[in-house]
């Protein structure tokens, strides 16, 4: 079994550092649901619609990496 982390958690984990201000035990101790709650008022999207490639990506492109 592969033992790494996919690369969309720790992307997300670094989106909601910079987003929320979440620190990396908030993160891994957040639920799905508590993500969302916090990113819910990002992009254009339906609310109760799950977040896609194309708003996280937008995230991103707005806050980047250093």
């Amino acid at each position: 079994m592969d033992d790494r982390l996919g690369p969309a958690a720790v992307t997300l984990a670094g989106v909601m550092a910079r987003v929320a201000g979440w620190r990396p035990d908030e993160f891994w101790a957040a639920t799905p649901a508590d993500v969302r709650a916090a990113l819910a008022g990002w992009g254009e999207a339906d609310a109760d619609a799950p977040l896609g490639g194309a708003a996280l990506a937008a995230m991103m492109e707005r806050f980047p990496d250093g």
